[in-house]
């Protein structure tokens, strides 16, 4: 299994947007679900965002309309569009990987593989 990595992390003012980007080399990345996890300073991580290999796309109540998963299969990769970024969204965000998640999306313990994580500051 390739290894997940994700970019576009960084610091910016509350209100703006951001784009986070995941790739894989994975020959079975088409496969699989991709997900977003949050883990906020002191917090436990939770889950954000998920997109199935069909395109299904679920998503945690605080993000909802805020937020977008999207795939794209030939690239391998997997992007998070975050809108209307709140100092609450400040966390490192990470990608994940889940060869059945079924209905546990937002459960760590569904998912398979993980990258390593990228920050993501919102100032107030």
């Amino acid at each position: 299994q390739g290894q997940l990595v994700e970019s576009g992390g960084g610091l910016v003012q509350a209100g703006d947007s951001l784009r986070l980007s995941c790739a894989t080399s994975s020959r079975s990345f088409a496969a699989i679900s991709m997900g977003w996890f949050r883990q906020p300073p002191g917090k436990e991580r939770e889950f954000v965002a998920g997109i199935s290999w069909r395109g299904a796309t679920y998503y945690s109540d605080s993000v909802k309309g805020r937020f977008t998963i999207s795939r794209d299969n030939a690239k391998k990769m997997v992007d998070l569009q975050m809108n209307s970024l709140k100092s609450e969204d400040t966390a490192v965000y990470h990608c994940a990987g889940g060869k059945e998640v079924g209905r546990s999306w937002n459960s760590s313990q569904s998912w398979n593989y993980w990258g390593q994580g990228t920050q993501v500051t919102v100032s107030s």
